[in-house]
């Protein structure tokens, strides 16, 4: 087992390359990493990468170890979203580098608030500047939203016409 705080991670590169997104690897790394993530699937996760922007991922050598993702406008809003160390990494700053890789992308960089998805580490994304912001976070959990994506693009169009 690694030791996160031991090692040398010189040689630990960072990546915004949605090509190279290995899928059966992240979904692995959400496995041991991301009690949140534990049952989403490659058609999901392929989904969820085409639709963001930036995707880092962090690899040691042919091994993706880190990972987190962000959704933006550009310029108002963007959220960070799965943001996850494995776990023989973690205590080494790979999680910070990873955070302030996504918010010095220029698809994030200038936006106005970025908010970003935890449970748990609240403390460390404080450590970043993050700030608590629990007035203003709702939610909508859609139990049956693989029956909405259903919908096909004809029906779509024309509920947007009428």
């Amino acid at each position: 087992m690694r030791e996160g705080k031991h090692m040398d991670h010189r040689h630990i590169r960072f990546s915004d390359r949605h090509e190279e997104v290995d899928l059966e690897q992240l979904q692995g790394l959400l496995k041991v990493g991301a009690f949140w993530a534990k049952e989403r699937t490659l058609a999901g996760l392929a989904i969820a990468i085409a639709n963001s922007k930036p995707v880092v991922t962090v690899w040691d050598g042919k091994s993706l170890i880190g990972h987190a993702r962000a959704t933006s406008d550009g310029i108002y809003r963007a959220t960070i979203w799965d943001v996850v160390i494995d776990p023989n990494y973690r205590g080494a700053g790979l999680g910070r580098k990873l955070v302030q890789t996504v918010l010095a992308h220029p698809h994030v960089c200038d936006v106005e608030r970025v908010y970003l998805m935890t449970t748990h580490q609240q403390q460390f994304y404080e450590h970043i500047g993050f700030e608590q912001n629990s007035s203003t976070t709702l939610v909508l959990v859609s139990n049956g939203f693989q029956s909405d994506r259903q919908l096909t693009n004809s029906e779509l169009t024309q509920s947007t016409v009428t």
